[in-house]
């Protein structure tokens, strides 16, 4: 469990802090208020109920806090008493945090204070204390009895952070030019008293340019096996105490929640009965007279019935706070299962099924196979939980693809020594002969076995044996490929030159060309000199704190546009251009050994090449009539999607496909035209659906979306006929919409501006 934790963080809100100094463009608050937002955000997103925050302001317009019947407390509010802070309480602080109207209020007074709430809160219990304070240093500061105060931070164990708006700092190199008197007295004071409590002191400066570090969360290790680590069985078995920890863990970005609008609530009604999503199963007699799932679905409300029809509620941005969404406009998603079978005497031709009443299947080609719980125990491997030594291999034997999992660190059992020199013996014994250990691992009872590599590791402090999983003999697959060095040919004759295989020359400019992009000496130390390129302290997942950061700006400015990500996220992005240079003589010699050429352009208009399947007899038909291809340039209503198809390969001149389309335009008016009732529908839609297909590969999305709009405007002025908006229904039932961006780039047409065409009467 995390340790519990109680911060103050004291905010001078004072006229003076909303100007803006120092050459900045935003006002001494809300610079400092990034580095408060930024705080406050992180725990917000840990959602940890035991690190509560507090936040007092300095210089206040008002005095509200628990001291304010006393005198030289005045001008001090307490804007978040201390508690756990949810996105609520932020959305109501960042409103109250806005500069006031006067200079007047004492820091010192603001750290009693804050020292008064921790105490009333935190008691006498395990809490780790810390108080933050942010000031300008430009107002009153009273420093009698700085002595006692001092003590009682010593005595409560209060952490002191003192941040100030341009503070001088000569090892961070900040020095404020022509410093007002009275700040510099102010700024010593405040610098001697965190030096006496132990504290720290610093410029504001640093702190906000840490924030773009991003911070290692430190995770509290939780075993994942305690038990013996055996070798042997039976009496001549040795056995050793030990722990599986964790050693590395994939840190995974935050996930997103999803939400709908209410639209279901009356006036005055709670919205705590939240909507959800069902899925209701059909469910029918097997072979072996067993219930299985179907594949129906339907939506429901929570509190609704199982087959409701499905809601018209539309999904929102997700959040990652999922408890701070507005219970008022929004609720969450949820999920509800049924299962019915067919049942003609039923309401609805479907009765509900329990899902007691329902027996595990399994697939057996097509037939399922069902087994009841009392027979579970046949697909079931009874396991015990252990940790068995199950043999040997050379460290050098041993492949690193073979690598399945992230990896553990197995230790000896806590306070037993005997253990301890026990697994420091095996360890080195491991380490001396170069020698990888396999072991059998069950974590817990009746859960599936799986095989370990343990690898020795000796440090200076401590020593242990580090694990990974490893394929079993099932899981791995083999696959030949031909070589890359020689060409085979078919009667087994090798070829080592040949147009698909290097030459020497290429071979050499290549190795040329990765020898100019070597990076293992391309960083620079803090003296300039060659040092090691991104090393593994430098180096953060951009996805990870990149979503962290726009999270945490998003939560306490919805409106305002994201900052670009930090220089040290981007860092590694790129090759180094001192790297980058040099090399690029090395890249043309290569790209001239490997007569790489650009490929041209795909020209619009053109139909993309086939491949048309070649008849069994081996005859070129073309060729037998004499090497052209027949033209046909009468499309006919009783053949028309071969002909049309024909006529299209044989031409490439646009004029000449915006003929053809023509007339397989008036044969879909016919069609259509002279349609008894529906009977000539099918053959319409089908004829459009082609006139699509070859048109976006034609890249000719104009053409079909004049054509639409001509027979959408025709059928809605009845001039095929009366009465023939059946037809609009089934072309609009088949998707057979314009051409827009998302189908072919070189469209005019938006997605929404098809979808609008589509929709409209």
């Amino acid at each position: 469990m995390a340790d519990k934790e109680a911060i103050v963080y004291i905010v001078d809100v004072a006229k003076s802090m909303g100007e803006a100094r120092g050459g900045r463009e935003e006002s001494d608050l809300d610079w400092c208020m990034r580095y408060v937002w930024d705080k406050i955000t992180t725990t917000v997103s840990t959602a940890r109920k035991t690190l509560h925050i507090g936040v007092v302001g300095l210089r206040t317009d008002e005095t509200v806090h628990l001291l304010d019947n006393e005198e030289g407390y005045e001008h001090i509010s307490t804007l978040q008493p201390l508690g756990q802070i949810l996105m609520p309480e932020v959305r109501e602080l960042r409103d109250k945090i806005r500069p006031s109207n006067t200079n007047k209020g004492d820091a010192i007074s603001a750290l009693v204070v804050a020292m008064e709430m921790i105490s009333k809160h935190c008691r006498q219990l395990k809490y780790i204390r810390r108080i933050v304070l942010i000031t300008n240093g430009r107002g009153s500061l009273d420093p009698d009895d700085l002595g006692h105060i001092t003590q009682k931070l010593k005595d409560d164990n209060v952490d002191l952070v003192v941040l100030g708006v341009d503070f001088d700092d000569p090892d961070y190199g900040v020095k404020e030019e022509d410093k007002d008197p009275d700040k510099a007295t102010n700024e010593e004071i405040l610098r001697q008293f965190a030096e006496d409590c132990g504290g720290m002191f610093g410029t504001m400066a640093q702190a906000i340019d840490e924030l773009d570090i991003p911070r290692v969360k430190p995770v509290k290790p939780v075993p994942s096996y305690r038990g013996p680590l055996a070798l042997g069985t039976g009496e001549n078995a040795m056995e050793i105490p030990v722990e599986r920890y964790p050693r590395i863990m994939v840190a995974r970005p935050p996930t997103a929640s999803s939400y709908v609008h209410r639209s279901d609530l009356a006036p005055g009604e709670s919205s705590q009965a939240q909507s959800s999503q069902a899925q209701s199963f059909q469910a029918g007699p097997s072979n072996a007279e067993s219930s299985r799932a179907g594949t129906s679905h339907a939506e429901s409300s929570h509190a609704g019935a199982s087959r409701a029809q499905p809601s018209s509620a539309a999904p929102v941005e997700s959040r990652s706070w999922p408890q701070q969404t507005d219970p008022d406009s929004l609720a969450a998603v949820k999920s509800a299962t049924t299962y019915h079978v067919d049942e003609e005497g039923a309401p609805g031709g479907k009765r509900d099924v329990d899902q007691q009443d329902l027996s595990k299947g399994y697939n057996y080609g097509r037939t399922a196979v069902p087994i009841s719980e009392s027979e579970m125990d046949i697909v079931e491997l009874v396991t015990e939980a252990c940790l068995d030594l199950i043999g040997f291999v050379p460290a050098d034997k041993f492949d690193r693809y073979m690598q399945m999992s992230r990896t553990n660190i197995i230790v000896a059992q806590k306070a037993n020594d005997k253990a301890s020199m026990a697994l420091s013996s095996f360890v080195h014994a491991l380490y001396e002969l170069d020698t990888f250990a396999i072991a059998r691992f069950v974590p817990k009872d009746m859960k599936p076995p799986v095989i370990l590599l343990l690898a020795p590791e000796i440090h200076a402090d401590y020593e242990c044996l580090i694990d990974c999983e490893l394929p079993f003999a099932e899981d791995m697959r083999g696959y030949r490929f031909p070589p890359l060095d020689r060409v085979v040919t078919i009667s087994g004759k090798t070829i080592e030159k040949h147009r698909n295989l290097p030459n020497e020359d290429l071979m050499e400019a290549m190795s040329d060309y990765v020898d100019s992009m070597d990076l293992s000496q391309a960083g620079r130390d803090e003296e300039g000199n060659p040092a090691e390129y991104a090393q593994f302290e430098d180096i953060y997942s951009p996805v990870l704190h990149r979503i962290q950061q726009a999270i945490r700006w998003r939560a306490v400015r919805p409106m305002d546009e994201l900052p670009p990500p930090p220089e040290i996220l981007t860092r590694y992005m790129q090759p180094p251009e001192h790297v980058l240079k040099p090399a690029a003589a090395k890249l043309d010699t290569l790209i001239k050994a490997a007569d790489v050429k650009r490929v041209p352009p795909k020209q619009k208009g053109r139909k993309r090449t086939r491949e048309f399947e070649k008849p069994l007899s081996g005859l070129n038909v073309e060729a037998l009539l004499g090497g052209t291809r027949l033209k046909r340039v009468k499309i006919t209503p009783e053949n028309a999607i071969p002909e049309f198809k024909q006529a299209l390969m044989a031409v490439d001149d646009p004029a000449a496909i915006k003929g053809i389309t023509d007339q397989l335009a008036q044969v879909i008016h016919a069609y259509i035209k002279d349609s008894m009732g529906c009977s000539g529908y099918g053959r319409a839609v089908e004829a459009i659906r082609v006139f699509k297909e070859e048109m976006v590969e034609l890249e000719e999305p104009r053409i079909f979306n004049d054509f639409l709009r001509g027979l959408k405007e025709r059928i809605t002025n009845e001039e095929l006929g009366m009465n023939r908006r059946e037809m609009w229904y089934l072309a609009k039932a088949n998707r057979l919409g314009l051409i827009d961006k998302r189908v072919s780039e070189v469209s005019d047409v938006t997605e929404d501006e098809a979808k609008a065409f589509m929709s409209s009467r």
